[in-house]
């Protein structure tokens, strides 16, 4: 009897570790969960609201910006402060989902903004002081008329000026400051040339 009793006891102890390791190993499963729940919610967090990754295509930027470059657009400065002139934005364009624009912005709300047959930039009829632009611009596009801007509205360029698609041509045009994505920030990618983007 005595035997049986002992040989109960140990089945009872085996029993309690088993449940034991049960519960451990739901807890680890569940702290997983929530660590992986945590992660895509921070990520999706900075995604929409703090920063972006965008790869630049082609070469309206040049020398600024190369074509493949790999950068973070910060998306939540200008919910602090409005654009500024010569920031580099990032913008979509109105007639091709998914596609993005990044240019550099010339003229601010309530500007007038016209290049003349020179290739000079005119804000409100004064030369604007600059040297972003590769080259002189060949085609004003429709700013070879002045143009108004709005309360919202902000006229951009490409540094590559003869090889750029930007408020100059109307498929692209004013941009509405609500439509700004955020401001290029920092190159990721190629590594030799990792860094902060330099607006000003």
């Amino acid at each position: 009897m005595r035997k049986k009793e002992e040989s109960k006891g140990i089945g009872e102890k085996g029993n309690g570790q088993s449940e034991e390791g049960k519960r451990g190993v739901v807890k680890e499963t569940v702290n997983f969960v929530v660590y992986i729940l945590i992660v895509f919610l921070l990520t999706y967090l900075v995604i929409h609201y703090v920063g972006q990754r965008t790869q630049v295509s082609g070469t309206s930027m040049e020398y600024t910006l190369s074509d493949g470059d790999n950068l973070i657009v910060d998306k939540i400065s200008y919910r602090f402060h409005d654009p500024e002139r010569f920031d580099i934005i990032v913008f979509p364009f109105r007639y091709e989902e998914d596609t993005y624009y990044i240019k550099r912005i010339i003229g601010l709300p309530g500007e007038t903004v016209q290049i003349d047959e020179a290739g000079t930039i005119l804000i409100d009829g004064e030369p604007l002081e600059e040297s972003y632009g590769r080259e002189i611009m060949l085609d004003a596009g429709q700013a070879a008329e002045p143009i108004k801007l709005g309360d919202d509205e902000y006229f951009v360029l490409g540094d590559n000026r003869n090889a750029s698609s930007d408020s100059r041509d109307p498929r692209v045009g004013i941009i509405y400051g609500k439509d700004i994505i955020g401001r290029a920030w920092l190159r990721i990618y190629p590594f030799d040339s990792i860094g902060f983007i330099k607006h000003q």
